[in-house]
């Protein structure tokens, strides 16, 4: 699944977690808004999550997320495993077009409508597409600099947005 018009990328790195994601929001060939909010917190700021794909759907899974959270007492891993069961099973989720990456202080997962939970092995993810592009920068960051997660997210979000023609350098970082 290749969603255009975003990037989102998330690490996890001496001891933080930072997420990021473009502003870009693309119809067609067309650059409709510069400065969408494509991360954001839940579950009483405790759990980031960023969406690739329709907003109207992003949203919805989101606010659906949450609500396992509510229902699990916050156990993400408990949470995404029951949307993504769900997302996939329901006749009305299983049309939603969007992939989403949700992270709190020990959990990182890719949540997709195919019923993937998908942890990284290395800490370190990133959809969208620009998503490999942020997500090889970074990984390359990882290995060879000193900075700290944020740093991190922030210069291999440069890199996707100076390469892949859907994201942009407007970025919202949420950290943990």
């Amino acid at each position: 699944m290749n969603f255009h018009g975003t990037t989102i990328l998330a690490v996890r790195h001496k001891g933080k977690l930072a997420v990021a994601g473009d502003g870009q929001v693309t119809m067609n060939n067309t650059i409709v808004k510069h400065h969408a909010k494509k991360v954001r917190r839940i579950y009483n700021d405790k759990i980031i999550v960023g969406f690739a794909g329709a907003t109207a759907d992003a949203l919805n899974l989101s606010e659906r997320l949450e609500a396992k959270l509510e229902r699990y007492n916050g156990n993400l891993t408990r949470g995404a495993v029951e949307l993504a069961r769900d997302w996939r099973t329901d006749k009305y989720l299983r049309r939603l077009e969007a992939i989403m990456i949700a992270a709190d202080e020990t959990n990182m997962f890719l949540i997709s409508g195919s019923g993937d939970v998908i942890e990284p092995d290395e800490g370190v993810m990133g959809i969208g597409s620009g998503g490999t592009i942020a997500l090889a920068a970074a990984t390359v960051l990882i290995k060879h600099s000193d900075l700290d997660a944020k740093s991190i997210v922030e210069e291999a979000m440069k890199i996707a947005g100076s390469i892949c023609v859907f994201t942009n350098d407007s970025l919202t970082i949420e950290e943990i």
